[in-house]
C-alpha cells in the first residue's frame, strides 16, 4: 500500500454508515461461509478480543478479519454474489478495483441488493506466510504462532497483537478492550505486549500498566 490515492471514490459519509453496518456479521457466520479456505484469516479487532474472552462483552459496530493480501481472492470468491469496496482516506472505490485495492488496507463486503456492509476484509502484508505488522515492518511473525481458536474453530488474531493496533488510537472502546482483557492475559501475553507497544509506540500509557502488573 502506498501514500497515493487512485482517482474516483466517493467520500464516506459518516452519518450513513452506521444503518450500513447496523446487520454486520458476526464472526461464526463468517467462519461458516469461509470453512475449507487454505489461506491463514482471522476475526481481528473487537472480535477477536471476545472470541479469547469466551464470550461477547460489548456490542460491536462491525466485524474484522484479516488475510495475507495475496490471498484475498480465495476470500473473494467465496462471495459472488456481494461485492468488496475498497476503503481508505476517508473514501470508498465501489468493486474494489485493482489500482484502488493497490493503495489501500481495508475491503468491505456489501450486499448490492440493499447497500448494507457485512464484514471488512484487512489484507494484511506478508512473506508467504510470514505476518508483517503494517505499522513497523520489522515485526514479523509466523501466521500459525499469531492465529488462535475457539473451541468451536473459530479463527482469531492474538489478543497481544489486537491490542497492539488498538493501542494507535485508543478510542474509550479500545481503553475498555484493554483494561477488560489486561487481566486475562498471561505474564507471557503481557510481556509481548510490552515488547511490542515500547518499539511501536514507545512512552505509551499502557505501558505504564504493564508495569504495575
Amino acid at each position: 500500500m502506498t501514500d497515493s490515492v487512485p482517482p474516483g471514490g466517493a467520500v464516506l459519509d459518516p452519518d450513513d454508515l452506521d444503518a450500513r453496518w447496523a446487520h454486520a456479521w458476526r464472526p461464526e457466520q463468517v467462519a461458516e461461509r469461509l470453512a475449507g479456505v487454505r489461506a491463514p484469516w482471522c476475526v481481528a479487532a473487537g472480535w477477536a478480543l471476545d472470541l479469547f474472552r469466551g464470550e461477547q462483552s460489548r456490542s460491536h459496530d462491525d466485524l474484522e478479519i484479516a488475510v495475507p493480501a495475496a490471498d484475498f481472492t480465495e476470500i473473494r470468491d467465496r462471495f459472488p454474489t456481494y461485492v468488496f469496496d475498497a476503503v481508505g482516506s476517508g473514501r470508498i472505490w465501489t468493486g474494489a478495483g485493482v489500482e484502488a485495492l493497490a493503495v489501500t488496507h481495508q475491503t468491505w463486503l456489501r450486499d448490492p441488493e440493499d447497500g448494507r456492509f457485512l464484514f471488512d476484509v484487512f489484507r494484511e502484508p506478508h512473506e508467504g506466510r510470514t505476518w508483517i505488522c503494517r505499522r513497523d515492518e520489522s515485526l514479523r511473525l509466523p501466521y500459525d504462532t499469531i492465529i488462535e481458536r475457539t473451541t468451536d474453530g473459530i479463527p482469531y488474531l492474538a489478543p497481544e497483537l489486537v491490542l497492539l493496533f488498538k493501542a494507535k488510537a485508543a478510542r474509550p472502546k479500545d481503553q475498555a478492550d484493554f483494561h477488560g482483557v489486561l487481566p486475562l492475559l498471561s505474564r507471557t501475553r503481557q510481556n509481548r505486549l510490552n515488547t511490542w507497544l515500547t518499539r511501536v509506540h514507545p512512552g505509551h500509557a499502557w505501558l505504564d500498566e504493564l508495569a504495575r502488573r
